[in-house]
């Protein structure tokens, strides 16, 4: 046999050695395009659909199989299935379960990019959308509409943190027969646990605090029973797959999530306590604490708190004097995203149909990494000082 023929055919990885099998802590890391059958039966069955085995790199991996089943045993789902992206989870979902001529109810405190697929690519398919108070519950019913087919919640919104009343709503719409989705990223499956409350679909971005070193996107989709064969062939007639290697690094961070989580919990709750004392700061927005609108239901719901959060100041500070107070951190990174290791800062405005108490207001969102909560703390002093330079300064 010539020698590159027979580079081209050297042995596969062995299963034992030293006739011993091989049993590491992680599980070994599966890539490739191309997965070969051990005889041509096979290739045939898998060319009927009656083939049980993976046949070809689109159809999910054993690492990627690893993880959705993790994660789906977490959230109390039927099925789980692993997308490139949080984004990418969510409107999957939406074009998995609506068609031409549908309505959706969609919560208005949504992550951005939710609401944009629904105005720019949902609409173009005629699916309409309409956008519910942040803190809706049983007055959901006075949305709905005979063609209403889905109900999107996020609780809380990930940048003014509104909580809906997520039975209330269950309640009306399984009554209906209406799907209901929740993006659960905030509290993760650990916080909340939405298909105990009847939820039907529950979504992660995977990226933030699952993954936890922002080094990964990543989302997922976790299905109930009832809904789990649609959302199955959905998947499988499009060839969706996620990457093995963001999926190893998923399994991984879900081992030390309840660590990370309960450390960034304990660490933000610190910080938003201070907050609240300072003399600049006007409101706080996390659900855990006694002022937050929505704090009964949290407390209901929730088992848990995590490391996202936000504040308003008391005066309506021109944008220098509010980028005088972000170029003053040294460390929170100035950066979208959140749920990893290191602190964040963003700042912005948002605008809700309904009215908000924050319009017109900036909002300066944290992302409570890692760090010992006392050096966060005193970075934001800091920021504050410079602040107040600042806005001294203008006034001179």
């Amino acid at each position: 046999m010539n020698e590159s023929t027979k580079l081209i055919n050297t042995a596969h990885c062995p299963d034992t050695i030293g006739g011993k099998p091989l049993n590491t802590v992680n599980p070994p890391l599966f890539q490739g395009s191309t997965v070969l059958f051990e005889c041509c039966e096979d290739m045939q069955r898998a060319q009927s659909g009656q083939y049980g085995g993976v046949t070809y790199g689109t159809d999910r991996l054993p690492t990627q199989r690893s993880f959705e089943d993790a994660l789906r045993d977490i959230e109390g789902g039927h099925l789980c299935r692993a997308f490139q992206s949080g984004i990418s989870a969510i409107t999957h979902t939406l074009m998995a379960f609506t068609r031409s001529g549908d309505h959706i109810l969609v919560c208005e405190n949504v992550y951005g990019p939710t609401a944009r697929f629904c105005d720019q690519v949902l609409s173009k398919f005629n699916v309409q959308s309409t956008y519910v108070p942040s803190a809706v519950g049983v007055d959901i019913v006075d949305f709905i509409r005979p063609e209403t087919r889905v109900v999107f919640l996020e609780s809380p919104g990930s940048n003014t943190f509104e909580i809906q009343d997520i039975p209330a709503v269950v309640e009306v719409a399984r009554s209906r027969g209406i799907l209901t989705v929740i993006d659960n990223t905030w509290a993760t499956p650990l916080y909340l646990k939405p298909f105990e409350l009847g939820v039907d679909v529950s979504i992660q971005s995977v990226t933030k605090y699952i993954c936890g070193h922002s080094d990964v996107l990543l989302g997922a989709v976790t299905v109930g029973e009832r809904w789990a064969e649609q959302f199955a062939r959905y998947y499988k007639t499009l060839e969706i797959f996620a990457a093995p290697g963001d999926c190893y690094l998923a399994l991984r961070g879900l081992k030390t999530l309840a660590v990370r989580l309960k450390r960034h919990e304990q660490s933000a709750l610190r910080i938003a306590q201070w907050l609240e004392t300072c003399d600049l700061v006007g409101r706080v927005m996390h659900p855990a604490l006694p002022s937050h609108p929505q704090h009964d239901l949290w407390r209901r719901d929730f088992s848990g708190s995590s490391g996202l959060f936000a504040f308003t100041f008391k005066e309506d500070w021109p944008q220098a004097r509010i980028a005088a107070f972000v170029d003053a951190l040294d460390l929170f990174g100035i950066g979208f995203s959140w749920g990893g290791f290191k602190s964040l800062v963003t700042a912005g405005q948002y605008r809700r149909p309904a009215g908000s108490p924050y319009a017109g207001k900036t909002v300066i969102r944290l992302n409570i990494g890692l760090e010992d909560p006392e050096d966060l703390i005193a970075d934001l002093k800091k920021g504050f000082a410079a602040a107040g330079a600042a806005g001294q300064s203008s006034s001179s």
